[in-house]
Formats: C-alpha cells, structure tokens, sequence
C-alpha cells in the first residue's frame, strides 16, 4: 500500500512557491495499492523485501526525482511497497526520522550531516539527489558569468545559511569576494520584486523560483548556474550538493535489501525525469511540487536531479560538507561526519 502525505506547514518553496507557481493542496492524501512483482518494478533485479519504506521528501526538486517512483508505487508497479511522506521543511521530516517513524528522507545536505550529528550517527548517507539549484537572475544581457559580478549588489535569501556560505565561497575562490556586496531578503518573492522594480538589479534564486519568474517576465535571464561555476572553479571533486538522500542506521541493518531497492528505484525515477521531463510532469504536480506541468518539466533540466552513490557520493557530498564546516561548524551540526556516514553498498 502507497500512501502519500503532504504536511501544511509553510518552508523552502512554502506559500511563495503556491503563489508564484500555483501549488497543489498541501492537506491532501491520496493512497493507491495493487500486486507488485519483480518484474513489474521500475528497476530490475534488486530483490524484493517484504517491508513496507517509509520515504520522506521535500516539496521541492527532492520530490521532483522520486515523483515517477512515487506514482509507479501508486500504480502496483514497484517490487516493494513504500509509503511517501511530502512536506515543506525539514524541520517537518527530522522529527519523525529521529523517532523512526520514517525509513529514509531526502533532506538538505546540511541537514543529513545535522541528523547525523543529533542521533550520534544513527543515520548513513545513502546518495546525493540534488545538486545545486540556485542561479543569477537578471534583466541585463551583458551579465554573463560569475565574474561578472563585480561592482553589483546582489539580492539573494538564506542568510546564515547553506546559499550564504556557497556564494561567499565561490566570490572567494573567483577572487572577486570585495567586489560584491550581498543584500539578504526573506523570501524569494522580495527577490523577484526587486528584479521588478530595477532593471539593473541582479539576484540570485533558486528553482523552481527562477523557472516561475523567467516564464512570467521573458526579458529576465537567468545566464549563470551556480552549480557550474562549482564545476568550472573548484578542482577537489566536490559537487554542489542542496541534496542527499540518509536511511536510518538500524533500518539498513535490519533491511539493506530494501535500502538497495529503494536506490534501484530512485535511480531510475531520477532517469525517467531526466529523459523526458514532460512525460513526468504529471506526476510532479500529482506530488504537490507545482501545480503547472509546463513549469514542471521546464524546471527540472535546471535542477540537477542526480542519483549519486557510492564513492561518487563521497566525494561530492564530502567536500561540499566541509564547505559548510568552514564557513559555520553548526551548519553541519558541529563537526563533519566520520566515514561511516556514507553508505558505499558493501554493508
């Protein structure tokens, strides 16, 4: 059995994202259920396990990599049955996994290395789902890369936070850190109002944000990834990871099958997005993402929905960490994880 649950209060794309892209309800819960064999699953030979995943996500581009297991599930057509939980914060799905109430989440990579903190590594990192998903927004044509940004405000949200700390970095490693002075707004609806109101501002947004505003104003540009200057700037074989996937330590003891499954079907929920982001388009909204197919499958190129495990995994999502370390040791919950942290699938 399948059961979908999506919590109300109001967090990363929250009410500005309903209001910019038009959200489906978040006090809906559909179910759906039916037989389901190895052959019917979205992901081939992994064995089949007789426990039921609880999987957490975020309304967000999390959800958007497991929307086409989520509705497969939904469908009877995996090996194993999941339960899917959809919320709006972290702070909503730490809870329940602390308390073991939830199998696995796909948290904010911080927050992976927070939880693994608080429950003294009763969690493992299993894979990285996103990477980055902030860009530079702006009406000027002649912004075009990251250095660019020299001798510009720039407008962006998430003070003492993970996009602080990555901005700050990267001005840092491009040598251009005093030359950009960072105006912090609470949401990024006062990001999107000051790029309204001055044609000359720049901002820096996340998705889906910068998709909804794009397509509403078709002479604001969004020329910079972040997560390519990431590539283009830093050499250690770290990635930008807004993403990581953790399972409960005692959960993949008891049941690695079904950990191993769930990467199997990640992996191709995440490939089928990538391949043919208007074919799953449906399934974002039916996950409460947005409730507009065509920002659906427009976003999603832009969101670097990944499935990166093993030694992959560590590099990205360890160099990243220690990004966040340097800026602010609580970011990570106060140390960086030790090697246990990260599930290489051997276990």
């Amino acid at each position: 059995m399948t059961n979908i649950t999506r919590r109300t209060a109001l967090g990363i794309f929250g009410s500005v994202a309903c209001g910019l892209a038009g959200c489906a309800s978040s006090a809906t819960t559909a179910a759906g259920s039916g037989s389901a064999t190895p052959e019917g699953s979205v992901a081939g030979s992994a064995a089949v396990s007789d426990v039921t995943v609880r999987v957490g996500s975020l309304k967000g581009p999390t959800t958007m990599g497991i929307a086409s297991l989520i509705a497969d599930a939904q469908a009877g057509k995996t090996g194993q049955a999941y339960e899917f939980t959809v919320s709006n914060t972290p702070d909503e799905l730490l809870p329940p996994l602390i308390k073991g109430d939830l199998d696995i989440a796909l948290l904010p990579a911080n927050a992976a290395a927070v939880v693994y903190a608080k429950t003294q590594g009763n969690v493992a990192a299993i894979d990285v789902n996103t990477l980055g998903v902030l860009s530079v927004v702006t009406h000027d044509s002649e912004l075009t890369g990251f250095a660019d940004l020299a001798g510009h405000t720039v407008y962006l949200t998430g003070k003492g936070a993970s996009p602080e700390y990555v901005v700050n970095y990267l001005l840092q490693e491009t040598g251009i850190a005093d030359q950009v002075t960072l105006e912090f707004k609470d949401e990024p609806a006062e990001v999107i109002a000051t790029l309204g109101a001055d044609p000359a501002a720049v901002g820096i947004l996340p998705q889906p944000f910068v998709t909804v505003a794009t397509t509403k104003d078709d002479t604001l540009l969004a020329p910079i990834d972040l997560t390519d200057v990431w590539k283009q700037t830093v050499t250690d074989g770290s990635e930008f990871v807004m993403g990581a996937t953790v399972a409960r330590a005692d959960f993949l003891a008891d049941h690695k099958d079904a950990v191993d499954r769930f990467l199997a079907d990640h992996a191709a929920s995440v490939k089928a997005i990538n391949d043919d982001p208007a074919a799953v388009a449906p399934d974002v909204v039916a996950a409460g993402v947005v409730d507009n197919e065509k920002i659906a499958a427009k976003a999603a190129p832009a969101c670097h929905i990944v499935c990166l495990t093993g030694q992959n995994m560590h590099d990205a999502l360890s160099g990243y960490l220690t990004v966040l370390y340097d800026a602010d040791v609580t970011s990570v919950g106060g140390a960086l994880p030790a090697d246990d942290f990260y599930y290489d699938g051997e276990e």
